[in-house]
């Protein structure tokens, strides 16, 4: 691209976006600030500054991969969670919103014995977004991330690593496979829920991200089932189990955790009001 654009010209842009996105104005914002390595506040203080031809470049390759449909977090590299930004790549499900929702739970669960050096595990950690929370919270607490794939691993210890989380190991396994018996005060998991064959799968952001992430056999319960089955054999008596799940699936959860001994089951629901975690002690 030959001519010179300013930052007001580059915005104009915008609306490219329309059909992929209702947040397209932003979106074209947080790209324009990525470039120019600056802060949104500064695109409107400074409209009239001219970028470089490198960076209306880079600006015009992200603004077609974003009309593509690929998610804003890939595009970018990162993405902010609780109270702290992420990497993130396209080996890794891009960190929801509403999985602060299990972070929050944990810690008011566990606020009557914070002072303890408590064992936690994040059970599919990816990019390492609920195990960092959780260790950043509290220094005295160890956590455990546990992974299947050695790319979401490698993610989460570089995250570890920009965040100097000490407090934390990793562990390549399925869920809690190789995890110490009876070692641990509170287990959480972001498991794949999503029903194989879903047409979900196929629309938006969900096109992009790693679908072993994402869908389950057995109308998306085949990983929840496993997990309450095998925690039993690494919870603590009367430790906690937090399960993140799908909108319509706190009765087959609820059944999974009773049919196993748990106790004290309760289901809590998201900001849009939609049943999203569930959580119960383990019978030990």
């Amino acid at each position: 691209m030959s001519m010179v654009i300013t930052i007001k010209q580059a915005l104009s842009q915008a609306q490219r976006l329309q059909g992929v996105s209702e947040g397209w104005r932003l979106e074209s914002e947080i790209l324009l600030a990525h470039v120019l390595n600056c802060e949104r506040e500064t695109l409107f203080a400074w409209p009239a500054q001219e970028l470089s031809r490198q960076q209306a470049d880079a600006y015009q390759n992200m603004m077609q991969r974003r009309e593509r449909g690929e998610p804003i977090a890939y595009i970018t590299g990162k993405k902010a969670f609780w109270d702290f930004e992420l990497k993130v790549n396209p080996q890794v499900l891009i960190p929801r919103p509403e999985t602060e929702l299990l972070v929050e739970t944990a810690i008011n669960l566990l606020q009557p014995k914070c002072s303890a050096a408590l064992r936690l595990a994040d059970l599919g950690t990816g990019s390492g977004a609920i195990a960092l929370a959780l260790a950043r919270h509290r220094k005295h607490w160890r956590i455990t991330a546990v992974d299947i794939s050695p790319q979401a691993l490698a993610l989460a210890a570089e995250n570890a690593q920009l965040l100097q989380v000490e407090n934390i190991e990793f562990c390549e396994s399925s869920w809690c496979d190789g995890l110490d018996a009876r070692a641990y005060d509170l287990v959480a998991a972001n498991p794949p829920y999503v029903a194989v064959g879903d047409r979900h799968l196929q629309q938006g952001d969900l096109r992009f991200e790693p679908s072993i992430a994402l869908a389950a056999e057995a109308s998306g319960l085949s990983h929840l089932q496993e997990i309450v089955k095998k925690c039993r054999k690494i919870l603590k008596k009367e430790a906690w189990l937090l399960l993140e799940h799908g909108f319509d699936q706190k009765q087959a959860v609820s059944n999974l955790l009773r049919d196993a001994g748990y106790s004290n089951i309760s289901c809590a629901v998201d900001l849009a009001g939609v049943d999203r975690l569930t959580c119960a002690q383990s019978p030990g």
